[in-house]
C-alpha cells in the first residue's frame, strides 16, 4: 500500500494543466481565470463628487459664513460645463464630476438657499467630499490574476472595469463509469439482488462543485465486453473515473481490460479508511482515477484525490485541502497502519470553539450518516488512542469553490 500524502502527490504529479476559453463575465461566476486582467478605463474617470453638495472653491469659505452665487448644476452623466470663478458655486450631486475650478464640496447640510445666493456655514478643506480621478483604479492595471477563481464580487469589478469578455480555464471532462451488473440507474426496475446507482450522480455533483463538466459513460456491467465497449466512449476525455470494480476479485475487471487497453499503473491500494482499494494511473495519456465501490469510500476518496486532480487541471495546483482543528466529540481508540477518516458532525462550545464529534459506526456503505457529516476527523497511521477534548485535525465536507 501507498501513503495518502504519496498517493496524492503523485495525482497532483500525473494531472496536466488544461487549456482556456473565452466567455462572458456574465457566465463566469465559479470559472478560474486562465490570464492577468487589466482595466480598459480610469474609475472614476475624473473627479466625483461623494456627497449632495455644492462645488467651491476652498479658499472663498474659508472664514464662514460665506454667501456664494449658485451659477449651474452638476449631475452624474451631466455634469457642468463651465468655470468655478471667485465667489462662485455649483449645485452638485454624488457621482457628479466636480466643475473646473472647485477643489472640495461642502455637503448640503451645511447651506440653505435664498434662490441663487447659497449661504454656506462651515469650511471645506481642499479635497473634502472629492472621489479623485482613478481613486479605485487606473487604465492599465492589472486587478485580477490567473489563477483567482471568481465570486460575484469579482464578476462586478470586471464589469466596472469595461471588461465583457474574459479567458478562463476551460471545464475538464470528466468521464464516469460505474461497473457492476448490480447497480441499476435511480428510477429503473430493482431486481432481487440489485442497488441503486448512486455513486454515479453523486460523482457529478463533486465534479460540478469542483469546476468539471461531468460525462456519465454509462454501467458497464462485469464482463470484459461490456466494459471494453464503455471504455470505447472515453475519446476526448480530460479525465476518466471508474467507480467499483477496481479490486482483485474474480468481477473486479477494471485493472484487467484497462491493462489490455495498456492502463500505465501509477499505484493501486491506499493506505486509507474508507478508500483502500483505489487505482491511479494513464490510458493513452488520460488520467484514470479508480474509486471503490462503496458510496462512503467514494466520496472519501473524490474529497482527498479528485481535489487534488481538479486543482492541477485547473491551474490551482498551489491550492490545498483546507484543514483545520477542533476539540474532539468523545474518545477514540488506538489506530491501525492505516490513515482513518472519520465522518463527524460539528458543533461549538459554550465558549465558541469548534467540536467535532463522529458518529459511532463508521461502516463505508452508511450514505445517510455521510449526508450528515459536516467534517472528516483524520486520524494518522497509528495514532495513540485519543480522549474527549483532545484537538483533532479536520476537512470539512465542502468543495463548493464559488465565493460571495
Amino acid at each position: 500500500m501507498i501513503s495518502v500524502e504519496q498517493a496524492q502527490a503523485n495525482v497532483r504529479s500525473g494531472m496536466t494543466r488544461i487549456g482556456c476559453e473565452s466567455i462572458s463575465i456574465s457566465a463566469a461566476l465559479g470559472r478560474v481565470l486562465g490570464e492577468d486582467v487589466a482595466s480598459r478605463l480610469t474609475q472614476p474617470p475624473k473627479d466625483v463628487s461623494a456627497m449632495d453638495g455644492y462645488s467651491v472653491r476652498a479658499e472663498d469659505i474659508a472664514h464662514p459664513p460665506v454667501i456664494l452665487t449658485q451659477i449651474g448644476e452638476s449631475q452624474a452623466g451631466d455634469g457642468f460645463a463651465g468655470v468655478v470663478g471667485p465667489g462662485q458655486t455649483v449645485r452638485t450631486f454624488t457621482g457628479a464630476p466636480i466643475p473646473t475650478g472647485a477643489d472640495t464640496v461642502v455637503i448640503q447640510e451645511v447651506t440653505t438657499v435664498d434662490g441663487d445666493q447659497i449661504h454656506i456655514q462651515q469650511t471645506s478643506a481642499p479635497g473634502q467630499f472629492v472621489r479623485s480621478a482613478g481613486l479605485d483604479f487606473k487604465t492599465g492595471d492589472v486587478l485580477l490574476t490567473a489563477g483567482r477563481v471568481l465570486s460575484a464580487r469579482d464578476i462586478g469589478l470586471l464589469a466596472a472595469m469595461n471588461v465583457p469578455w474574459v479567458s478562463v480555464r476551460r471545464r475538464p471532462r470528466v468521464g464516469i463509469i460505474a461497473t457492476g451488473d448490480e447497480v441499476v440507474m435511480p428510477g429503473d426496475r430493482l431486481g432481487p439482488d440489485q442497488i441503486v446507482s448512486s455513486n454515479s450522480l453523486a460523482l457529478a455533483g463533486y465534479i460540478t462543485a469542483l469546476g468539471g463538466e461531468p460525462v456519465n459513460l454509462g454501467i458497464a456491467r462485469d464482463t470484459t465486453d461490456s466494459l471494453r465497449q464503455v471504455l470505447a466512449a472515453t475519446r476526448g476525455m480530460d479525465l476518466i473515473m471508474t467507480i467499483g470494480g477496481a479490486s482483485v476479485g474474480d468481477y473486479d475487471l477494471v485493472q484487467q481490460v484497462m491493462g489490455e487497453k495498456g492502463l500505465k499503473l501509477n499505484f493501486y491500494k491506499v493506505a486509507m479508511r474508507p478508500g483502500k482499494p483505489m487505482i491511479f494511473g494513464h490510458l493513452d495519456d488520460i488520467p484514470v482515477l479508480g474509486l471503490p465501490g462503496n458510496p462512503v469510500s467514494s466520496g472519501v476518496t473524490c474529497m482527498i484525490f479528485l481535489t487534488q486532480a481538479m486543482n492541477v487541471m485547473l491551474g490551482l495546483d498551489g491550492v490545498d485541502i483546507q484543514k483545520e482543528t477542533a476539540l474532539l466529540g468523545r474518545d477514540l481508540p488506538e489506530n491501525d497502519q492505516r490513515q482513518d477518516y472519520l465522518r463527524a458532525t460539528l458543533s461549538q462550545t459554550e465558549d465558541g470553539v469548534l467540536c467535532a464529534c463522529p458518529f459511532e459506526r463508521q461502516d463505508s456503505s452508511m450514505m445517510e450518516r455521510f449526508a450528515q457529516a459536516d467534517c472528516l476527523v483524520v486520524r494518522p497511521p497509528h495514532a495513540a488512542p485519543a480522549q474527549k477534548g483532545d484537538r483533532v485535525e479536520i476537512i470539512r465536507l465542502s468543495v463548493d469553490r464559488v465565493g460571495f
